[in-house]
């Protein structure tokens, strides 16, 4: 037998041509030489493992940014001159290289997340498998199973195979976890599928790690390992990359910019210093230490720094993030799609209406109702009931189900089948015998001569059937799972099966759903109102997705199947993702085609689901949101971020910290290069104008590392402003410095610049006695440098003016200011650090002239504000108006 065999359709023919195609014996099953050969040709019945990246090479990786490659570099060639000139300064080399490796490895280990998926994976198959080989049936591992192997199953079992029923009594499988389907699926090996059909229409067909939740059957093996349905989910899930983050790429594009910036102004110097005849080696020297300046070395370390305080807010909220930059990724989310089984809805049968002959039915005949069908169940239990979702939400329905379960004795029971569609009990009482039968309206009512119609049996008129049907239909188009009893007493037990089952009476209609969850429709509501797009992907029937969609707000005007949506070019679907916002009958496929089609229309992309068919599209969307108290471990391990009351509410609240967190990396990014911008000026105009240099290395260094760096961390744990929900997602390609940052951090850096150069002029030319050796004009630039900068700080706060708007409500802000402050006077007023940073003791004057410089920047960047806040505002109307018609075309 060849490999190909494998791709076979086996559920759209007969058993008896599946066990010809496999060319297997049903009675007796392969031989042992058989199996053997091929078990050579299909390899072990197992999941292959991923690939895996070593620890090492992904720390590597972890240098491969422009920015740090640029910083490196430079540390290296600086301590190598130093070494040449006799000087070996390691200060700068090593806390530069330090402060990158901690950086790198933080990094490393945050991204050792995906390659657990496929073990989880593993864990789902059955260890072990009850078998037919030689006439004679067998317990052999699940592994050694090969396509035409016959195996028994039976309630309670592991699916080890995927297998095509050859025998099937009152089986039922449980697959929501595989294909989406709230309640358990009947399996019929009579049954021959249309070959469109998907996996949760195959009512012939058992799949791999699937459980078995009623009944026993037979089956043949039609697909092991990697060719079975879940081993083609561990194929996408090992294939598909991870999508880099939009804080990623943005940051990236930061680096290469900054890094190229950086290279073109160090270039510059360097020629204009040799047309100027000056020393190479000097000039080399100035270039160098102008780079190690010019570059934020400590934003990689304060973005981790921001990202985890978020990861720690967002776990008190029952959000837990399984790689730092998720955090911001879902804060930059267009569109949500969601899995509707237990993420939007409860995962939990539940009656909701009960109809009769006259309409909706209440009070005594509801009760009689739910009372004879729970007494048609195979439920067992007292607070915690056992049995099938469908009838345990019956018996959850009555009060009394203590009482009925005495009442419950047994004398005959005819069961369910696909082909039946209904099941009888025959129930001893005190004065004979109860029948009492439940199924589907269409298999029930045809029995029925009765109608229980306010407390009385009353005879069954043609207008009653008809004013009956038109309710079962009404009921199944608001999606409702419809079922219906009926009963009758007998003195005699009923000898045959139609004997039982004729002469009913109807006690009417039971309608059950999977109720959606009670906070859900709100949460809708709130990701709609910040512009972010919620859509419906799952494995049910249209008409329940549709149902529930309309109920929680979702637009559910079009309604696509995976049938429908599998003869979409790629092209085709991109244009209708931008219209069609449920999704129905759909494989794990169909999932990853849809949420890459958003992908290819740049929006980000989140995707929430708890079962095994999500995992490959949580993995492939930018973030992926698992369910944490009824999610599968495949779909915890392929996510990004893992809720842990399985509430989707919790998504908005963990939009709104993404948002925040997004945001405040946005101030840290503005701070420090705005500070570094003014540092590279201060350095260049005094180099140009050729006069000593206003600022030592040490006192650079200072600024960089103790100036910079605190306020940015305290800036990093800013509260959320209050408009964070109602503005428009953050666009994937945007840029760092997108809505005039760039122009705001350049202009605020000259300000800077010019202010500490000032000061350097006066000191030099009002103060020192000797304007080549600027000891007072040095001292007053480094104060004003690092004083301007915790002064600029507080505008940081809000992109309006912060004056009057809870200026000092960041307490960490106020810390860092009294510090830093604190520590500036201490480098100029004791003597002994003084001396190690190259500062003078200043006048009362000197100070005074210090502070109103270091305060101008307040007043300064609140003028531009104004000024800039117009123009956001025209910037930011008109792409809010271009995401409205990518979102309501």
């Amino acid at each position: 037998m060849s490999k190909p065999i494998a791709e076979a359709k086996f559920y759209a023919i007969t058993a008896e041509a599946a066990v010809k195609t496999l060319q297997s014996d049903a009675g007796r099953g392969l031989s042992g030489s058989e199996a053997k050969k091929r078990l050579g040709v299909y390899g072990e019945n197992r999941l292959q493992k991923g690939k895996k990246t070593s620890f090492a090479k992904k720390f590597m990786l972890q240098f491969g940014d422009f920015m740090v490659l640029i910083l490196l570099i430079a540390s290296a060639v600086s301590f190598a001159v130093s070494c040449m000139q006799g000087e070996a300064n390691l200060a700068d080399p090593l806390l530069i290289l330090g402060i990158v490796i901690a950086n790198a490895f933080v990094g490393t280990v945050q991204e050792a997340k995906a390659e657990r998926a496929l073990e989880a994976l593993r864990t789902l198959s059955a260890p072990h498998a009850d078998v037919l080989r030689d006439g004679k049936r067998a317990v052999i591992s699940a592994e050694a199973l090969v396509p035409g192997d016959v195996v028994y199953i039976r309630a309670g079992d592991v699916v080890p195979a995927d297998l095509r029923l050859l025998e099937s009594v009152h089986l039922q499988a449980e697959e929501s976890a595989l294909t989406g389907e709230s309640v358990p699926s009947g399996k019929s090996a009579n049954a021959v599928c249309d070959e469109t059909c998907g996996a949760a229409e195959r009512k012939n067909m058992l799949f791999s790690g699937t459980g078995i939740s009623a009944g026993q059957g037979v089956g043949i093996v039609t697909a092991t390992g990697m060719q079975t349905e879940m081993g083609r989910i561990a194929a996408m899930l090992g294939d598909e990359e991870t999508p880099d983050t939009p804080l990623k790429l943005r940051l990236r594009r930061t680096g290469k910019l900054i890094g190229l910036l950086v290279l073109g102004i160090c270039a510059v110097i360097f020629l204009i210093g040799l047309i100027q005849k000056a020393e190479p080696l000097e000039m080399f020297m100035i270039s160098i230490s102008l780079a190690v300046a010019a570059i934020p070395e400590g934003l990689p370390a304060v973005v981790t720094i921001v990202l985890a305080l978020g990861v720690r807010r967002m776990a008190a909220k029952r959000a837990i993030i399984r790689h730092l930059p998720a955090v911001e990724t879902l804060g930059s989310c267009e569109v949500i799609c969601s899995d509707k089984t237990g993420t939007l809805t409860q995962n939990k049968m539940t009656v909701v209406r009960c109809a009769g002959a006259a309409g909706e039915l209440n009070g005594q005949d509801r009760d009689a109702l739910l009372s004879a069908a729970a007494l048609c169940t195979s439920v067992e239990g007292g607070e915690k009931l056992l049995g099938d979702p469908t009838e345990t939400a019956i018996v959850a329905a009555v009060s009394d189900w203590e009482r009925l379960q005495k009442q419950r004795v047994k004398a005959a029971e005819v069961p369910f089948t696909a082909e039946r569609r209904r099941m009888t009990v025959v129930l001893r009482t005190e004065g004979g015998y109860r029948v009492i039968t439940k199924g589907a309206p269409g298999a029930i009512l045809p029995r029925c001569t009765y109608v229980l119609l306010n407390g009385k049996n009353v005879t069954l008129t043609p207008e009653m059937r008809a004013a009956l049907s038109a309710k079962n239909h009404d009921m199944a188009n608001d999606a409702l799972r419809v079922l219906a009893a009926a009963e009758k007493r007998t003195e005699a037990c009923p000898e045959t099966d139609d004997a039982a089952e004729s002469g009913l009476c109807f006690l009417g209609l039971i309608g059950l759903e999977d109720p959606p969850r009670p906070e859900a429709a709100e949460a809708v509501s709130e990701c709609k109102r910040a512009g972010i797009r919620p859509v419906m992907i799952t494995g049910d029937q249209p008409a329940t997705a549709s149902a529930i969609a309309g109920r929680l707000g979702i637009e559910n005007k079009a309604v696509m199947t995976g049938a429908e949506l599998e003869s979409l070019s790629d092209d085709a679907l991109l244009q209708t993702v931008q219209t069609c916002s449920v999704y129905a009958r759909v494989s794990p496929a169909h999932k990853m085609r849809i949420i890459k089609a958003f992908r290819r229309l740049k929006l980000v992309t989140a995707m929430t689901g708890d079962g095994v068919n999500d995992a490959p599209a949580l993995k492939a969307a930018d973030i992926g949101c698992a369910m944490g108290k009824n999610g599968t471990e495949v779909a915890k391990n392929a996510a990004d971020m893992v809720l842990t009351d399985d509430n989707f509410a919790t998504i908005v609240s963990a939009v709104r910290e993404g948002r925040t967190v997004y945001g405040n990396i946005r101030k840290t990014i503005h701070f420090l290069m705005s500070c570094n911008i003014g540092e590279i000026l201060v350095v260049l105009v005094s180099f140009l104008l050729r006069t000593p240099t206003p600022l030592l290395p040490a006192q650079l260094l200072w600024v960089n590392l103790v100036t910079d760096s605190l306020p940015a961390l305290a800036l990093g744990s800013d509260p959320p402003q209050g408009d964070v929900m109602r503005r428009p997602p953050t666009a994937r390609d945007s840029s760092a410095f997108s809505n005039g940052l760039g122009f705001a951090m350049a202009a605020e850096g000259m300000m800077i610049g010019a202010l500490a150069l000032l000061a350097f002029t006066v000191g030099r030319v009002f103060f020192d006695a000797d304007p080549m050796q600027p000891a007072v004009g040095r001292t007053m630039a480094f104060a004003v440098l690092s004083l301007s900068q915790l002064v600029h700080s507080y505008n940081m706060r809000s992109t309006g003016p912060v004056l009057g708007r809870g200026m000092f409500k960041n307490r960490g802000l106020n810390v860092s200011f009294l510090i830093c402050s604190a520590l500036m006077a201490g480098v100029v007023v004791f003597p002994q650090a003084a001396a190690l940073f190259g500062s003078v003791p200043l006048t009362l004057t000197q100070w005074g002239i210090v502070a109103i410089l270091a305060l101008l920047p307040l007043p300064i960047c609140e003028m531009q504000k104004r000024i800039l806040s117009r123009t956001a505002k025209v910037k930011n109307m008109t792409s809010g108006v271009k995401k409205r018609v990518i979102f309501n075309k």
